[in-house]
């Protein structure tokens, strides 16, 4: 089993896996560039960083900080990477460099230094749409939603005859759909691990996160997860601005959980060489989450902004089939949402959020990513 573990981005939200490791007996070492959008412009260790976890303050796209990283380190969880599906959509090159080179990078090291174990932090984003049932009973996977039908407010999902699908879990058995660039970066990522892990007789294991929520996450970044953007509305008496109708549905999963995933990925002995799912096993609408969060930050007066726009990118339902995960990787999710919900309002009421939704939504319009 291995011992010193490398985690690359684990400075940020679900570095929470560090805390983890270091009570389960790991020696952990962190790889991370403190991004100012993640961490403020301080570029200073984050004050919940555990002392005992090393942090390198670096680059993943620098093959000098990572063969530095990688000194006497038995595994690797690979969590750095440029997140949200809206800013990939037009800040391409910096996605494509950051995710895609930078796991490059991180593989051509580990070729010559092979590792006894690697995690990549894969996403639910690759799925595109997740699979429907036709009213007739047959499970297809539904094709993008057309332009046309975006552009006259019609939201759901629909046969080939117009008729309207019923969403279900999504497994990994489903072909990927890649929506956006994010998407197609957190493929690529998987991909290019579990090829060179192959290659390079490297066990490697891929765990395509849903919508992770928490403490820790970045409030004042505007790409970030959909529960720290609302939250930071919220946080400064303002409505959180939701696309389409409210009614898309995803999966949420809470921090620790998505913690303990990689901790099975990282130690269970079979499983290597494929992708799992990581979420909850349940499905939320947009909608509903805005408002649980507001029950329990006290913001019941605040009503949700629901926009009426289609953001280019977005898909309409989304959430995980865990079966795989369950009976392969033992992997069992244990946080109650609503229970996370409430801690997430505990740690909120001490944070001070820079709110750059607005900001960050007339960017989209701007370059016409919003219909």
């Amino acid at each position: 089993m291995p011992k010193r573990v490398l985690i690359t981005g684990g400075a940020g939200f679900i570095g929470s896996l560090a805390d983890l490791l270091l009570r389960e007996g790991f020696e952990v070492r962190i790889l991370d560039n403190l991004t100012p959008q993640v961490h403020g412009p301080s570029v200073q260790r984050p004050v919940y960083l555990d002392a005992e976890a090393e942090l390198i303050v670096g680059d993943v796209r620098n093959p000098d900080d990572v063969a530095r990283s990688l000194q006497n380190v038995d595994a690797v969880v690979h969590l750095a990477a440029c997140v949200g599906v809206g800013q990939s959509m037009y800040n391409i090159v910096s996605y494509v460099d950051v995710n895609e080179i930078g796991t490059a990078v991180l593989l051509e090291a580990l070729a010559k230094n092979p590792v006894q174990r690697l995690v990549v932090a894969s996403s639910m984003s690759l799925y595109g749409e997740g699979l429907s049932r036709k009213s007739t009973g047959e499970i297809v996977a539904p094709e993008d939603r057309s332009l046309a039908q975006l552009r006259r407010g019609a939201w759901e999902l629909e046969d080939e005859e117009g008729a309207p699908l019923t969403p279900l879990p999504t497994p990994e058995h489903k072909q990927p759909s890649l929506s956006s660039v994010y998407a197609l970066n957190k493929y690529a990522q998987e991909r290019l691990c579990l090829i060179a892990g192959k290659a390079y007789d490297i066990p490697t294991v891929a765990l395509r996160f849903f919508n992770v929520f928490g403490p820790r996450q970045a409030l004042s970044n505007p790409y970030t997860g959909v529960l720290a953007i609302f939250a930071a509305r919220y946080l400064n008496g303002r409505p959180p601005l939701i696309f389409e109708d409210g009614h898309q549905q995803r999966d949420f999963v809470h921090v620790l959980d998505v913690a303990q995933a990689c901790l099975l990925a990282l130690t269970t002995s079979r499983a290597t060489g494929r992708a799992f799912n990581v979420g909850s096993g349940q499905q939320r609408t947009v909608l509903s989450i805005a408002e649980d969060l507001a029950q329990v930050l006290g913001c019941s007066h605040i009503t949700p902004h629901v926009l009426g726009k289609y953001r280019a990118g977005d898909i309409r339902h989304c959430f995980a089939d865990i079966a795989q995960s369950r009976a392969e990787l033992g992997f069992v999710p244990r946080v109650d949402f609503r229970a996370g919900l409430e801690e997430l309002a505990e740690w909120l009421s001490e944070q001070v959020a820079e709110d750059g939704i607005e900001r960050a939504a007339a960017e989209l319009e701007s370059r016409g990513l919003v219909a």
